[in-house]
């Protein structure tokens, strides 16, 4: 049974594998090689899973070098995205507190001018008090005078009666001219008092004109300042939350982070310096609290951006690259069992530029065993990343470098399967996932 099976298959072979004679030619001889049915079939096998492997090979490389490059673009975008929106809080809150100071100013000078026109509707109706007391003072004389005229004519007039008993009736006409002569006197006097008083009452309804004016465009300003503050208060709000929730998602304590900047940046002054309130004992008015509480968030938001420069939220690749390797336990490709990888790897071109993510200090830059060319720098807030297998060392012990700074060129150094950068971040000396901070930035920004 076997004999027939394997009689069939060599005539299935052949019929489509037929027998074939290589010939070779030379001066003295010919010679020939037999292809036989079966090594046919080997060529065209291996020949189909070369191709094959081939074409997988291809596709492979190709879609890693796709990969690799939307990653960079992803990473670059995520970048741009973070300055651009750093930049935009820092002008906004420029403008912001221009705006909030400017406001200022246009209500103490609002204040001042309804305190002057107080001042003098205080004094008019003081004069005008003075005044009422005066036309009193002059009505209360004219009462007097007249009633002394009254007795003064009835005592002339006895004397006159006297005097034209004694001598006759001559001197009517004298009393009568002094008599004219005093109503004048007296009229001219009633009437510059009234002219004097209604002076002084058109004076004060214009003074209460004014003041009523006044009081509108104050109440006018303080809807426009709450308009402002309003915005105000509603940008803070938006942009302090992400700020706030990148920290947390990265592990960090917003509350921890900002005493620490306030001790490292304790100076004061400029157009973020809170409205000083009086030591007289005067309550602070809302306006005041209400700035000074905007000023504290603005603040707040100045130190949450100096923070987010002191911790590793950029990327140290900045060209192609691919992952090839996460945070976490893995099989020793060296050894047998597993170990822990404390880091990340990024794989790229030799000679890639790595940069710092963070501000920092360079605690260590030499070789170190398995990590080859090794640069450490230390951070802020105890935290600590290290970029390993390097080629080339562009950074000395003890420099101070900034986020984005060049500190080294991608290698193979130490102990390393192929050309890539290993990544640490550790808190407090103990390793954690970079992607937590590489990821928290990418959500917010």
């Amino acid at each position: 049974m076997l004999n027939r099976l394997a009689y069939r298959f060599h005539q299935t072979l052949e019929h489509h594998f037929p027998e074939q004679r290589l010939f070779l030619k030379s001066d003295t001889e010919t010679r020939f090689i037999r292809l036989r049915p079966a090594t046919q079939l080997i060529a065209l096998v291996g020949g189909t899973l070369a191709l094959a492997w081939t074409i997988v090979a291809t596709a492979v490389i190709m879609m890693d070098t796709i990969g690799a490059g939307s990653a960079r673009e992803q990473s670059a975008r995520a970048q741009a995205r973070y300055e651009e929106r750093l930049n935009a809080l820092s002008a906004d809150r420029d403008l912001r507190a221009e705006e909030a100071a400017r406001a200022q100013e246009r209500y103490n000078l609002a204040l001042a001018q309804v305190s002057d026109m107080q001042e003098r509707l205080l004094a008019s109706e003081d004069r005008r008090r003075e005044l009422e007391t005066g036309i009193d003072a002059i009505q209360e004389t004219l009462r007097r005078t007249i009633k002394e005229r009254d007795e003064a004519r009835a005592e002339a007039e006895r004397a006159t009666l006297a005097l034209n008993e004694q001598h006759g009736g001559a001197t009517e006409i004298g009393r009568i001219r002094d008599a004219v002569a005093t109503l004048e006197f007296l009229v001219n006097a009633l009437g510059l008092t009234a002219e004097e008083r209604d002076e002084m009452l058109a004076a004060a309804d214009a003074a209460r004109e004014e003041a009523r004016l006044i009081a509108e465009e104050k109440r006018a300003l303080e809807q426009r300042n709450d308009l402002i503050f309003s915005r105000l208060e509603e940008a803070v709000t938006v942009s302090m939350e992400p700020l706030n929730r990148m920290f947390r998602e990265a592990g960090m304590s917003p509350e921890d982070l900002l005493k620490t900047i306030r001790r490292g940046y304790s100076g004061q002054g400029g157009p973020l310096t809170p409205i000083s309130m009086s030591t007289s004992g005067a309550v602070p008015t809302p306006e005041e609290l209400r700035a000074n509480a905007i000023l504290d968030g603005l603040d707040e938001m100045n130190m949450y951006r100096i923070a987010a420069f002191k911790l590793p939220f950029a990327m140290p690749v900045k060209d192609r690259f691919r992952w090839t390797s996460g945070f976490g336990y893995r099989r020793d490709p060296k050894g047998a069992g597993t170990r822990m990888h404390e880091g990340t790897d990024m794989a790229g071109a030799y000679g890639t530029p790595i940069y710092a993510t963070a501000d920092g200090v360079v605690v260590h830059a030499g070789w170190d065993n398995g990590y080859g060319r090794l640069v450490t720098i230390r951070h802020d807030f105890g935290v600590e990343t290290r970029y390993a297998h390097l080629s080339q060392i562009r950074v000395e012990v003890g420099q101070r470098v900034s986020r984005g700074d060049r500190i080294g060129d991608m290698g193979n150094s130490g102990r390393s399967t192929g050309t890539h950068l290993h990544y640490e971040v550790r808190l407090n000396g103990s390793p954690v996932n970079p992607m937590t901070f590489i990821k928290a930035a990418k959500n917010v920004f």
